[in-house]
Protein backbone atom coordinates (compact mmCIF):
# COMPACT_ATOMS: atom_id res chain seq x y z
CA UNK A 1 0.00 0.00 0.00
CA UNK A 2 1.15 3.27 -1.07
CA UNK A 3 1.73 6.96 1.00
CA UNK A 4 -1.78 7.74 -1.35
CA UNK A 5 -3.58 4.60 -0.50
CA UNK A 6 -3.27 5.13 3.60
CA UNK A 7 -3.87 8.68 3.21
CA UNK A 8 -7.29 7.75 1.49
CA UNK A 9 -8.08 5.03 3.78
CA UNK A 10 -7.41 7.73 6.88
CA UNK A 11 -9.48 10.09 4.86
CA UNK A 12 -12.75 7.68 3.97
CA UNK A 13 -12.41 6.39 7.29
CA UNK A 14 -12.71 9.88 9.25
CA UNK A 15 -15.62 10.76 6.78
CA UNK A 16 -17.47 7.65 7.52
CA UNK A 17 -17.36 8.11 11.06
CA UNK A 18 -18.22 12.10 10.87
CA UNK A 19 -22.20 10.99 10.90
CA UNK A 20 -21.63 8.97 13.97
CA UNK A 21 -19.48 11.97 15.80
CA UNK A 22 -21.85 14.09 14.80
CA UNK A 23 -25.00 12.35 15.52
CA UNK A 24 -23.88 11.38 19.27
CA UNK A 25 -23.63 14.89 19.95
CA UNK A 26 -27.14 14.77 19.60
CA UNK A 27 -27.92 11.31 20.96
CA UNK A 28 -25.93 10.74 24.05
CA UNK A 29 -27.39 13.09 26.45
CA UNK A 30 -30.89 11.89 25.30
CA UNK A 31 -30.39 7.86 25.96
CA UNK A 32 -30.03 7.88 29.61
CA UNK A 33 -33.29 10.76 29.89
CA UNK A 34 -35.62 11.14 27.18
CA UNK A 35 -34.98 8.32 24.87
CA UNK A 36 -35.13 6.18 28.31
CA UNK A 37 -38.95 7.38 29.06
CA UNK A 38 -40.34 6.28 25.66
CA UNK A 39 -42.25 2.69 25.30
CA UNK A 40 -39.82 0.58 23.11
CA UNK A 41 -40.98 -2.89 21.87
CA UNK A 42 -39.87 -6.17 23.89
CA UNK A 43 -36.91 -6.27 20.86
CA UNK A 44 -35.32 -3.05 21.25
CA UNK A 45 -31.63 -4.08 21.87
CA UNK A 46 -30.03 -2.89 25.07
CA UNK A 47 -28.39 0.78 24.71
CA UNK A 48 -25.00 -0.23 25.52
CA UNK A 49 -25.43 -2.48 21.20
CA UNK A 50 -25.88 0.60 19.84
CA UNK A 51 -22.31 1.90 19.63
CA UNK A 52 -19.94 -1.07 19.30
CA UNK A 53 -22.47 -1.72 16.12
CA UNK A 54 -22.20 1.84 14.57
CA UNK A 55 -18.36 1.71 15.12
CA UNK A 56 -18.39 -1.52 13.11
CA UNK A 57 -20.71 -0.56 10.35
CA UNK A 58 -18.81 2.77 9.97
CA UNK A 59 -15.53 1.08 9.89
CA UNK A 60 -17.08 -1.25 7.09
CA UNK A 61 -18.75 1.97 5.11
CA UNK A 62 -15.30 3.46 5.29
CA UNK A 63 -12.96 0.84 3.86
CA UNK A 64 -15.91 0.77 1.07
CA UNK A 65 -15.73 4.25 0.52
CA UNK A 66 -12.17 3.65 0.26
CA UNK A 67 -12.33 1.29 -2.32
CA UNK A 68 -14.48 2.84 -4.80
CA UNK A 69 -11.88 5.82 -3.99
CA UNK A 70 -9.22 3.71 -5.36
CA UNK A 71 -11.25 2.53 -8.70
CA UNK A 72 -10.35 6.79 -9.50
CA UNK A 73 -12.79 9.94 -9.02
CA UNK A 74 -11.91 10.76 -13.24
CA UNK A 75 -14.60 7.80 -13.89
CA UNK A 76 -17.80 9.12 -14.44
CA UNK A 77 -19.73 6.12 -12.31
CA UNK A 78 -16.98 6.42 -9.36
CA UNK A 79 -17.52 9.62 -8.87
CA UNK A 80 -21.10 9.56 -8.96
CA UNK A 81 -21.44 6.72 -6.54
CA UNK A 82 -18.69 8.22 -4.20
CA UNK A 83 -20.61 11.60 -3.76
CA UNK A 84 -23.74 9.90 -3.59
CA UNK A 85 -22.57 7.75 -0.93
CA UNK A 86 -21.40 11.59 0.40
CA UNK A 87 -25.01 12.79 0.52
CA UNK A 88 -26.28 9.39 2.26
CA UNK A 89 -24.01 9.96 5.31
CA UNK A 90 -25.61 13.40 5.56
CA UNK A 91 -28.94 11.68 5.97
CA UNK A 92 -27.47 9.22 8.40
CA UNK A 93 -26.34 12.38 10.61
CA UNK A 94 -29.78 14.00 9.93
CA UNK A 95 -32.05 10.86 11.55
CA UNK A 96 -29.98 11.10 14.89
CA UNK A 97 -30.68 14.96 14.56
CA UNK A 98 -33.99 14.63 13.87
CA UNK A 99 -35.32 11.59 16.27
CA UNK A 100 -33.07 12.47 19.21
CA UNK A 101 -32.67 16.48 19.01
CA UNK A 102 -36.05 17.17 17.57
CA UNK A 103 -37.57 14.05 18.82
CA UNK A 104 -39.30 13.86 15.85
CA UNK A 105 -40.58 10.15 15.26
CA UNK A 106 -42.69 10.17 12.52
CA UNK A 107 -40.11 12.63 10.64
CA UNK A 108 -37.24 10.09 11.66
CA UNK A 109 -39.44 7.32 10.13
CA UNK A 110 -39.35 8.96 7.14
CA UNK A 111 -35.74 9.83 7.36
CA UNK A 112 -34.87 6.45 7.58
CA UNK A 113 -36.79 4.79 5.31
CA UNK A 114 -34.88 7.63 2.58
CA UNK A 115 -31.88 6.20 4.28
CA UNK A 116 -32.28 2.62 3.69
CA UNK A 117 -33.36 3.75 -0.17
CA UNK A 118 -30.30 5.70 -0.52
CA UNK A 119 -27.89 2.46 1.39
CA UNK A 120 -29.39 -0.09 -1.17
CA UNK A 121 -28.82 2.39 -3.68
CA UNK A 122 -25.18 2.41 -2.79
CA UNK A 123 -24.78 -1.50 -2.62
CA UNK A 124 -26.27 -1.65 -5.90
CA UNK A 125 -24.03 1.34 -7.53
CA UNK A 126 -20.95 0.02 -5.47
CA UNK A 127 -21.73 -3.86 -6.89
CA UNK A 128 -20.89 -2.44 -10.50
CA UNK A 129 -17.76 -0.73 -9.47
CA UNK A 130 -16.44 -3.35 -6.36
CA UNK A 131 -18.26 -6.18 -5.20
CA UNK A 132 -16.07 -6.11 -1.99
CA UNK A 133 -17.29 -2.39 -1.32
CA UNK A 134 -21.05 -3.68 -2.18
CA UNK A 135 -20.76 -6.30 0.42
CA UNK A 136 -19.56 -4.34 2.94
CA UNK A 137 -22.70 -2.28 3.11
CA UNK A 138 -25.02 -5.31 3.72
CA UNK A 139 -24.61 -5.64 7.42
CA UNK A 140 -25.23 -1.66 7.31
CA UNK A 141 -28.84 -2.16 5.36
CA UNK A 142 -29.63 -5.58 7.60
CA UNK A 143 -29.33 -2.74 10.83
CA UNK A 144 -30.58 -0.26 8.88
CA UNK A 145 -33.94 -2.60 8.67
CA UNK A 146 -34.33 -3.32 11.95
CA UNK A 147 -33.47 0.02 13.01
CA UNK A 148 -36.38 1.17 10.55
CA UNK A 149 -39.20 -1.08 12.17
CA UNK A 150 -37.40 -0.23 15.95
CA UNK A 151 -38.21 3.16 14.74
CA UNK A 152 -41.88 2.21 13.19
CA UNK A 153 -42.68 0.73 16.23
CA UNK A 154 -41.48 3.32 19.19
CA UNK A 155 -43.41 5.73 17.29
CA UNK A 156 -46.06 3.99 17.35
CA UNK A 157 -45.92 2.95 20.96
CA UNK A 158 -45.46 6.84 21.74
CA UNK A 159 -48.36 8.32 19.84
Amino acid sequence: MNIKSIDRIFISLIIAYFPGFFGSVFTTGEITTWYAKLNKPGFSPPNWLFGPVWTTLYTFMGIALFLIWQKGLQNKNVCFAFWFFIIHLFVNFLWSFVFFSSKELFFALLIIILLWSMILTSIILFWKIDKRASLLLVPYLFWVSFATLLNYSVWQLNI
